[in-house]
């Protein structure tokens, strides 16, 4: 009996290496994308942040330049880098490619870059006044001169009674 317990249990262990190793194999490989914010504006700065990237590397994307990412103290092989999103980046989902110690890594649309606003103008793209605008104030004047014409004609008339 005491020979089957010993034998379970050194089973147990050598089991439990067995399926740790491959996972500590597959820490020096990057892993896990994750870019911050998914949604993101032209110019705007955007996180990346990867595992299993210990010594650092380099991410790349069609919507902004290399990027260097570094290790992130305390925290066990995790880099992170910040990128600027070129103002020129067409509006549509990007992928992030990552090379770590001479690996790469590719997440399929990693982020989005939404198209920019007109702000400031109340989205209006013309100068100037229309002549739909034209039309409504001349209409709008010509009813306040009517309706004082009318006012004043009233008071005149009562001050003779």
């Amino acid at each position: 009996m005491p020979n089957t317990r010993a034998l379970a249990v050194a089973g147990a262990a050598v089991a439990a290496l067995g399926l740790s190793a491959p996972a500590a194999v597959a820490w020096d490989t990057p892993s896990n994308i994750v870019a911050m914010p998914n949604m993101i504006a032209r110019g705007g700065q955007l996180t990346i942040t990867v595992d299993g990237c210990r010594n650092g590397g380099t991410a790349t994307s069609n919507a902004f330049s290399p990027t260097r990412l570094t290790p992130i103290r305390g925290a066990n092989n995790t880099a992170r880098g910040t990128a600027i999103i070129n103002n020129n980046a067409r509006p549509g989902p990007y992928d992030i490619t990552v090379i770590c110690d001479g690996r790469r890594l590719t997440k399929p649309q990693a982020f989005t870059v939404i198209g920019g606003v007109r702000g400031g103008i109340g989205g209006g793209s013309t100068t100037g006044a229309t002549p739909t605008d034209l039309a409504i104030g001349g209409g709008l004047v010509a009813a306040a001169v009517v309706g004082g014409g009318v006012f004043w004609m009233r008071r005149r008339a009562e001050r003779r009674i």
